[in-house]
C-alpha cells in the first residue's frame, strides 16, 4: 500500500479522492492551508492532516516527506489577475519539493484541451492547467497528468452550472458555445483512475486524455439532462451575440454559481474538449460494463435527491458513503436548489409535554395554525387527484414509521426528539415537514423546518407563489404549538 498526500482536500474532489484511498488501503496525508477546515469531515481522524500553501517551499517539502504517491488537485479558479502566475509558481515549488522528498509520482487531474492541436485558443483557464501538467512531466519526478471534461458529479461546478441552467430555464437562449462538443466523465471514473495510480508500480511519465463513453454538445448535455430528471424537453435557440463575459453573467443571474467560477467555466466550453486517446486502459482496466455512461452519470448525481435523507443533505449532517454524496465543505450554491423555512419558539413546559403535542399533531388534532387554511389546501389537493386530508391518523396520541398523517408520511422518527414527515400531496417537487425539540440551557425549544425541492421551473413558481402564506401557516404553528404544551403541563 502507497503512503499517499492529497491537496486540495477541502475541494470538490479531494475531498472525495481521501475517503477512496483509505478504504483501498492506503495511508493518507492532507494538505491543506487550514486544518480546521477538515474538522466535521467523517474521515478526518483517519488522515493525517498537514498544513502548508502550496507556494511555500519549507512547509510544503515537510508536507511531502516520506509520501510515495502525491494527488495535486489545487487549481485557481477564481483568483482574479495573476492566478496563472500563482498557478504556475506553487506547481513548480510543489514539484521540485517533491523532487527532493523522494516522491515516487505526481498525479494532476487538469483539463481536456486536444482542441488545442486543432488551431483552436484556449481560455486563460485551460491554458493555466494546461503549464501546470508540463511543469510537473517535465519536472524530473514521475508524473501521470490526467486531462478531464466536465465532471459529471453533485457538487461539480460544471455540472452544478449544468443543473440549474436546465432545471429553471424551459426555454433558453444562449450562446454559440452549447454547440462545443465535449466528453463529460461521471465523478465516480476520475476517482478510479485517482486511486488506481496509487498502486500502479510501473514509472510512467505522460498525460492521458480521460472521459466517458458519449461525446455530446452542452445543448445536448441540457436535454438528456431534463430526459433523466424528468423534467419537459427544453427549447434551446442558440444565439451569437453572447460573449463568454456576458454569459458568465447571464450564468450568474439564473444560476446561483458566482460569476466568477462561472466565467472560466463557460470560456472552456469555446474549445471542443474530446478525447484524443484511450491509452490509460493500458494501465487501469476499463471496469465491466464499460465506462459510466451520461444519463447513469446525471441519474447517480441526482439520485440523493429520491433518498429519505435528503433533508439532511443540506444541513452537512450525513455521512458521505458515496461520490454523489454532500461533504460539509461544500459550497452552499451544490447540490441543487433548496427551499428552507424554519421556525424556533422556546416553550414554558418539559419536554414531555411538548412531545406529546408533537407526536399528536395531524387529524383530529390539527395542525396548531389557520384550520380554514390546511382544509383548503387538502381540498385542493383532491380536485388534482390527491389524497387531502381525509386519511387522517393510525392512533390519535402515537405514531410510528410508515404512518400516514393527513396528505404526509411519517419518514423518520425519533420519539422524544424527532419527527419528519413526507409530503404526498400533488407537488411540483419534494416536500418534507421536520419538527423537533431539545432541552438547551434547561429551556425546552422547539424547532420547526419546512423543507422543498422544486422539480423544474414550475416548482420555483410555485414555492414563491405560496410564500406569502408561509408566514401564516409556518409562522403561526410554534406559537400555537408552544401553548398547547404550556396547557397540557398546566393540567
Amino acid at each position: 500500500m502507497a503512503r499517499c498526500l492529497v491537496t486540495g482536500a477541502t475541494g470538490y474532489l479531494g475531498g472525495r479522492l481521501v475517503p477512496e484511498l483509505l478504504a483501498a488501503g492506503h495511508d493518507v496525508r492532507c494538505m491543506v492551508r487550514s486544518a480546521g477546515r477538515l474538522r466535521d469531515l467523517p474521515w478526518a481522524a483517519q488522515a493525517e492532516i498537514a498544513e502548508a500553501d502550496a507556494r511555500d517551499p519549507e512547509r510544503t517539502g515537510a508536507a511531502l516527506r516520506d509520501i510515495d504517491v502525491a494527488y495535486y488537485l489545487i487549481h485557481g479558479m477564481s483568483g482574479g489577475r495573476g492566478f496563472a502566475e500563482a498557478d504556475r509558481q506553487a506547481a513548480h515549488t510543489f514539484a521540485a519539493a517533491a523532487g527532493r522528498a523522494g516522491v515516487r509520482r505526481i498525479v494532476y487531474l487538469g483539463g481536456l484541451t486536444p482542441g488545442a492541436s486543432e488551431g483552436h485558443d484556449l481560455s486563460a483557464h485551460m491554458s493555466s492547467r494546461a503549464e501546470v501538467g508540463e511543469i510537473f512531466l517535465s519536472s524530473g519526478v514521475p508524473s501521470v497528468v490526467l486531462g478531464a471534461a466536465v465532471i459529471i458529479g453533485s457538487g461539480s461546478a460544471s455540472f452544478e452550472m449544468l443543473r440549474y441552467l436546465t432545471e429553471r430555464l424551459p426555454v433558453m437562449t444562449t450562446p454559440r458555445w452549447v454547440r462545443s462538443r465535449t466528453q463529460p466523465i461521471a465523478v465516480r471514473d476520475v476517482l478510479r483512475y485517482l486511486v488506481a495510480w496509487a498502486g500502479i508500480p510501473e514509472e510512467v511519465n505522460r498525460a492521458f486524455d480521460i472521459g466517458g463513453p458519449d461525446v455530446l454538445s452542452y445543448a445536448e448535455m441540457m436535454r438528456r439532462y431534463a430526459a433523466v430528471a424528468g423534467l419537459p424537453p427544453r427549447l434551446i435557440i442558440p444565439v451569437p451575440l453572447l460573449s463568454p463575459r456576458l454569459s458568465s453573467l447571464w450564468v450568474g443571474l439564473v444560476t446561483p454559481v458566482p460569476a466568477a467560477i462561472a466565467r472560466p467555466l463557460v470560456e472552456s466550453l469555446r474549445t471542443q474538449a474530446v478525447c484524443a486517446e484511450h491509452d490509460i486502459a493500458r494501465y487501469v482496466a476499463d471496469p465491466q460494463g464499460g465506462l459510466i455512461g451520461f444519463d447513469l452519470a446525471v441519474s447517480l448525481a441526482l439520485q440523493r435527491i429520491k433518498e429519505a435523507d435528503v433533508v439532511t443533505r443540506w444541513s452537512s449532517a450525513s455521512l458521505p458513503g458515496a461520490p454523489s454524496d454532500p461533504l460539509p465543505t461544500d459550497p452552499d450554491w451544490a447540490g441543487g436548489s433548496l427551499y428552507i423555512d424554519r421556525r424556533t419558539a422556546t416553550v414554558a413546559a418539559g419536554p414531555e409535554e411538548l412531545w406529546r403535542v408533537i407526536e399528536g399533531i395531524g387529524g383530529e388534532n390539527g395542525w396548531y395554525s389557520l384550520p380554514m387554511a390546511w382544509k383548503i389546501r387538502g381540498a385542493l389537493d383532491r380536485l388534482v387527484g390527491g389524497v387531502g386530508l381525509r386519511r387522517g391518523r393510525r392512533d390519535p396520541l402515537r405514531l410510528r414509521v410508515g404512518d400516514s398523517i393527513d396528505f404526509w408520511r411519517v419518514e423518520e422518527l425519533e420519539r422524544g426528539r424527532l419527527l419528519r414527515l413526507r409530503a404526498e400531496m400533488r407537488l411540483p417537487g419534494l416536500a418534507w415537514l421536520e419538527l423537533s425539540q431539545s432541552v438547551e440551557d434547561g429551556r425546552t425549544v422547539y424547532r420547526q423546518r419546512a423543507v422543498f425541492h422544486p422539480h423544474g421551473l414550475l416548482g420555483h413558481l410555485y414555492w414563491w407563489a405560496i410564500y406569502p402564506f408561509h408566514g401564516l401557516i409556518f409562522g403561526r404553528m410554534p406559537r400555537n404549538v408552544a401553548a398547547a404544551a404550556r396547557r397540557g403541563s398546566s393540567r
